[in-house]
């Protein structure tokens, strides 16, 4: 952890902490976009790079929780029903993450902020695709566009819930269908920049604070908003009185 605080001081410590904890917010509401906020509020005061290996594994800690919240059956369902975009965009994913080494900032932070910026601008307009049934041609476009754009900068989100909005899938499954997608591409992104050399020893020895400051802020929204779904629950008192109730008859 010593040799990853030389990339910091104690203000951009904290507004890093900050970030992860907006980030993890957003994710535990929408189940998506924690990479997003993290690569565009970190690359502020740190290198692309830096930025990118500090959000590979709040990433895969918390599409892990996102995946698993309704088993491991339904989870690996979602993996089987998937798995023509898991394969090409895990493929082109392994790919693109070689090239960060390779690219200058400049050109990196523009092909990083140049997807984001046109998806931002499709969901303005209020654009959607949509799909009468699955295509194996328009999956593996849509995961080659994600997973090259994913290698890069660790955002598959914006392309992927395009697409299951597209397919009109219930909002639970396209919750758990994210975080099994996320998930995977998050540990092959681990993977792949460890190659890249992108994750070291001292990139990768982020502060625990930052990781689990993720963690709750996405658990705590997420309760918060399936709450809010559910509605509040009536007390015993409130039940006794509608069962209580009976309709009056007309005279």
């Amino acid at each position: 952890m010593s040799s990853f605080l030389t990339f910091l001081s104690p203000v951009e410590l904290g507004f890093a902490v900050l970030v992860v904890l907006v980030a993890g917010v957003v994710k535990g509401m929408v189940g998506f976009a924690m990479p997003m906020i993290m690569i565009s509020g970190l690359s502020f005061f740190l290198p692309p790079e830096l930025a990118l290996a500090g959000l590979l594994f709040p990433t895969v800690a918390t599409n892990g929780f996102q995946a698993l919240r309704q088993g491991a059956a339904a989870a690996w369902e979602s993996i089987v029903r998937f798995r023509l975009f898991l394969i090409v965009g895990g493929v082109l994913l392994l790919s693109s993450a070689q090239l960060v080494r390779v690219l200058e900032p400049d050109t990196l932070l523009v092909m990083i902020g140049g997807p984001v910026v046109f998806f931002a601008v499709i969901q303005l307009l209020g654009l959607r695709l949509r799909l009468s049934s699955r295509s194996a041609v328009v999956e593996g476009l849509v995961a080659s566009v994600a997973g090259f754009v994913g290698g890069m900068s660790g955002i598959w989100g914006p392309p992927t819930v395009m697409y299951l909005t597209a397919l009109d899938t219930p909002k639970d499954e396209q919750m758990r269908v994210q975080g099994v997608i996320y998930g995977l591409g998050a540990v092959m992104l681990v993977a792949a920049h460890i190659g890249s050399g992108v994750l070291t020893t001292a990139t990768a020895a982020q502060p625990a604070a930052a990781r689990a400051d993720g963690l709750i802020s996405c658990r705590g929204s997420r309760c918060s908003r399936w709450r809010s779904r559910a509605g509040p629950r009536p007390g015993p008192l409130r039940i006794s009185r509608c069962r209580a109730r009976r309709p009056r008859k007309r005279r």
